[in-house]
């Protein structure tokens, strides 16, 4: 009877820890759906565990954040997941969803900073999705110059959310749509003027360049209005630096007086009058804005200090005044 007693009890014990673990796993690390089309999660930059296991469980991924957690800190990878976007589906169980997540993201975050050159984003995007040098050369001499109006310029710095199987053509469009949809509320404005839109955005490309800031751009603006409603040549160093290249200084060294004997090339502007043929870089839209709205001022020439402070001048001997005292 007793052991008969025991055996029942032992029985008991067993079918509700069974019962227990399966309302557990039902409950905290089964999949929400019995079927799920595959969707892309967004891990964003910064974004904590917490805030991930927090986001799963807000749009349905899984069926508890706790549960998610715990997987990851038992596994050592409580950091390990990397910002960009994951395919996910509700069918997937917790395990498979934590698994997914400390593997390699299906999409990237890729930021373009203002004012960089296209083969400087064609690096970028080499590194970041393991381009070989041939993909890279393709980059920089067929994909960016398949338009005559999108060879610079157009390729607009911003964060993008990009597949890792996404081709260098593809970015390129993906990127240049972009450019369109920012620059649209400009192009009017531009027409308005009677500037072609192309024009402002080879001098939109210069300041940002020149500037110290994004407070300085409309300043410098109206002194480059201002040279071109004269005459004069720009003498901007770096449409000088866009002639010239990548030096072991990187692209944007600083250009010497023999570059600006030597370099024979429409970019360079000490040489040639106007504006260069394309951009020479690829603007934000502060530097575009600026462009559009240039601050009256009687300036023709500036400089900038150690601390980025600009100091403009009216004639050329005040700008070498300005060079005593601010720069040597």
């Amino acid at each position: 009877m007793k052991r008969t007693v025991k055996f029942s009890i032992g029985i008991g014990t067993v079918a509700v820890l069974f019962a227990g673990a399966w309302f557990a796993y039902a409950t905290l690390f089964s999949s929400p759906q019995s079927e799920g089309n595959e969707e892309i999660f967004i891990v964003n930059r910064n974004q904590t565990a917490q805030a991930t296991a927090k986001k799963l469980k807000s749009q349905g991924f899984i069926r508890n954040g706790f549960a998610f957690s715990s997987l990851l800190f038992i596994r050592g990878k409580r950091d390990a997941i990397a910002p960009g976007g994951y395919h996910l589906s509700k069918n997937m169980n917790v395990w498979r969803i934590a698994k997914r997540l400390i593997a390699d993201p299906d999409l990237k975050w890729v930021t373009i900073p203002e004012g960089w050159r296209k083969e400087q984003i064609g690096e970028l995007l080499a590194k970041m999705f393991g381009w070989s040098d041939e993909e890279l050369d393709t980059w920089d001499t067929v994909y960016t110059k398949m338009r005559s109006d999108y060879i610079e310029g157009t390729y607009f710095p911003d964060t993008y959310l990009i597949p890792i199987t996404e081709k260098g053509l593809d970015i390129a469009d993906r990127m240049t749509r972009r450019f369109d949809q920012r620059f649209a509320p400009y192009v009017g404005g531009f027409a308005a003027q009677n500037i072609k839109w192309t024009t402002g955005l080879k001098l939109a490309s210069i300041i940002q360049r020149e500037a110290g800031g994004k407070d300085d751009m409309p300043i410098i603006s109206g002194a480059l209005w201002n040279r071109l409603d004269k005459g004069m040549n720009l003498e901007i160093d770096a449409t000088v630096q866009y002639a010239r290249g990548k030096t072991d200084s990187g692209w944007w060294a600083p250009v010497t007086s023999d570059d600006i004997r030597n370099i024979d090339s429409p970019y360079n502007t000490y040489k040639y009058r106007g504006l260069p043929p394309t951009p020479i870089s690829n603007p934000g839209l502060a530097a575009i804005d600026a462009a559009l709205h240039p601050a009256e001022t009687d300036c023709l020439y500036y400089l900038h200090d150690a601390d980025r402070q600009i100091h403009c001048a009216t004639t050329y001997e005040e700008h070498v005044a300005n060079i005593e005292t601010f720069l040597k």
